[in-house]
């Protein structure tokens, strides 16, 4: 049995593993994260086994265009390789989506595979107006609308919008450092 539940930090471990599993080393190298880095997520789940083991991984984070206009930047979604075909993709996918819809916000994006994501309503072509900060296969960029042309009104280089994490420091510009985690 798969338990969808909101992310703890007793999970950050066994995420970080997940991930690097998943997506390698140079995960940290995507323009995605750009718009990750040092930011909470809007929201974040963890699928758990019958063991409490961390078996899925997925995030939303809040970002804007040129205007302040926000939606949600879903990822990553990530899998262990020992529970694909189980379905906790796509358990983690609706939840995630649900509580997005349920929380009142007007849509998500993000960059993936259209094969697997148009399942929960995602489409290419909507984001025509939008851009992201670095290097992205724009036919992976892709839009679900949650209310009704709400992706329409996106336009611009989208950047992040999310809270500051308080456990991330910025040093002082003078040192020549750069964002850093403290844990």
């Amino acid at each position: 049995m798969i338990d969808v539940v909101d992310e703890a930090q007793a999970h950050g471990c066994a995420r970080e593993a997940l991930l690097d599993l998943s997506f390698g080393l140079d995960r940290h190298l995507k323009t995605s994260e750009r718009l990750r880095e040092g930011r909470l997520p809007v929201f974040a789940f963890t699928a758990l086994d019958e063991n409490g083991n961390l078996v899925g991984t997925v995030r939303l984070w809040a970002v804007a265009d040129r205007w302040g206009h926000q939606s949600l930047l879903l990822g990553p979604l990530a899998v262990d390789p020992e529970c694909r075909g189980l379905k906790v993709g796509d358990r983690l996918m609706r939840h995630a989506l649900n509580q997005a819809a349920l929380h009142g916000h007007g849509s998500v994006l993000l960059v993936g595979d259209l094969p697997y994501y148009e399942r929960f309503g995602f489409a290419a072509g909507l984001l025509e107006d939008v851009a992201l900060p670095g290097p992205v296969d724009y036919r992976r960029f892709l839009g679900l609308e949650i209310a009704p042309g709400h992706l329409a009104g996106l336009e611009g280089t989208l950047c992040a919008a999310g809270v500051l994490d308080p456990i991330a420091s910025f040093s002082d510009a003078d040192d020549g450092l750069v964002l850093s985690k403290l844990a």
